[in-house]
């Protein structure tokens, strides 16, 4: 079982390697094309896979701050118009609107629910009306 392990070891390091050589930018490949070293991996296990981690592939990129522009940390507190939510004012004008509408659909609300309670109680009025 044991003098199987260099040929997994080499087969698990070949596959790797294939796998970042074509996972890897075309910016961050050096010294060769990115298919000349997708060629070397491929035909040459061993010696394309060292090659390839040891001059092909480029050191990993440091992450992106925010001044170069990444992603910010918290982008629900950093959308456009957050802002305005600190206004007293505009928070005030917005809670008067909410109760508003709340009122309004309590009003709707109470008006169906009498229309079916009179519709219930009342005997069938077509019956009547026939």
């Amino acid at each position: 079982m044991i003098r199987f392990l260099p040929a997994v070891l080499v087969f698990v390091l070949w596959v790797f390697c294939v796998v970042d050589v074509i996972g890897t930018p075309e910016r961050r490949v050096r010294h060769l094309p990115k298919v000349a070293w997708i060629i070397l991996v491929l035909f040459f296990p061993l010696v394309g896979s060292l090659a390839w981690l040891l001059v092909g592939r480029s050191g990993r990129e440091r992450p992106l701050t925010r001044e170069q522009g990444a992603a910010p940390g918290f982008p629900e507190y950093e959308r456009p118009g957050r802002a305005a939510a600190a206004d007293p004012e505009k928070d005030a004008e917005f809670l008067r609107q909410v109760r508003e509408r709340a009122e309004e659909q309590r009003r709707r609300y109470e008006a169906e629910r009498r229309r079916r309670e009179e519709g219930e109680t009342d005997p069938e009025p077509e019956a009547d009306a026939g």
